[in-house]
């Protein structure tokens, strides 16, 4: 039998009346790069840190390598890898102090310790900051400084709480690269944001968490073909758009339509835009054959793109079910 290197079994944790997790069952593999989303105050940041050890499950089970959290702390932090959203301070460390310090919390000493602190300042490229004040950095420069820290010691999970928070674009890049090349070297990796493009660009399988419940966990093909369940189609014919409404009304898994004039104002044919329901076995495919086989000529038809952020509206705010 496979163990995950993450799992949670009926997860809850609760402060005072609030339930922070309410039942959280995750099943993550070794390698994989799990995204996690949902509000602010949804619950992605308490997972995290039950995951790190730093907070304490109110009941359920947590377990990274086979080892439950809470039991088996001291034999998992070596396993694991921390990026909270902010970096401590430490301002009177240069780069090179800051990671030497933090390796030899992690008994590497030497040799080996200054060739640990190289590689990790090559692999994050910062090696040209080595000698710069960890203060003087930029936020994206401590962000990266904070990712080398948690690879000193060459750990299979790394957990990342908003890893890109307030970076800018180009910072955000250069994270992201750098996420990617973790992502080869086979860590598996569990990070949270609200940048969703980039977690779809990252990750293999999300986790979509509203209100301490996970609604949704999978590829993100399936979450993105979930969504698709209440999607929108653009139809336009050559005239008499009131009439293809009608026609198309009659069309099993329409749920609503509106006529949408054109942007151009140019006075052309309205758009008609088509709420569809796919769940019951209705296909969008039936709409051309009624409106050609009522006489009516088309001009385009297509579906409204869904992406992750759609998917992810959708699916917090209760449209799909």
């Amino acid at each position: 039998m496979i163990v995950p290197m993450i799992e949670t079994i009926n997860l809850t944790r609760r402060y005072g009346d609030l339930t922070a997790l309410d039942s959280l069952n995750l099943s993550i593999e070794e390698g994989d790069c799990f995204g996690f989303i949902g509000p602010n105050g949804a619950g992605k940041t308490t997972t995290i840190k039950i995951l790190a050890t730093l907070l304490k499950p109110s009941s359920g089970q947590a377990q990274i390598g086979g080892l439950t959290v809470g039991f088996q702390n001291r034999q998992i932090r070596p396993l694991i890898g921390y990026v909270p959203d902010f970096m401590g301070a430490y301002e009177d460390m240069v780069v090179t102090e800051y990671l030497e310090f933090f390796a030899a919390a992690y008994n590497i000493h030497g040799q080996q310790r200054r060739q640990v602190v190289k590689d990790v300042l090559e692999l994050t490229d910062l090696k040209y900051k080595a000698t710069a004040e960890v203060n003087g950095l930029s936020r994206g420069m401590q962000q990266r400084l904070s990712i080398a820290r948690v690879l000193l010691h060459d750990p299979k999970v790394l957990l990342m709480d908003e890893p890109a928070s307030g970076l800018d674009p180009r910072a955000r890049i250069e994270i992201r690269e750098l996420l990617k090349e973790l992502k080869r070297m086979g860590k598996t990796i569990v990070i949270s944001s609200h940048i969703l493009h980039e977690l779809a660009e990252l990750c293999n399988v999300v986790g979509v968490i509203e209100r301490g419940k996970l609604l949704f966990s999978g590829s993100v093909a399936d979450i993105l073909d979930r969504a698709r369940v209440g999607r929108v189609l653009h139809v336009r014919v050559t005239e008499r758009p009131e009439d293809a409404a009608r026609a198309i009304q009659k069309v099993p898994g329409v749920k609503k339509l509106t006529l949408v004039q054109p942007e151009d104002g140019s006075g052309g044919p309205a758009e008609i835009h088509v709420s569809f329901d796919n769940s019951k076995g209705a296909s969008s495919t039936d709409i051309p054959n009624v409106l050609i086989n009522a006489g009516f000529r088309i001009r385009s038809f297509s579906e409204e793109a869904v992406n992750l952020e759609t998917a992810f509206m959708r699916l917090t705010k209760g449209l799909v079910h």
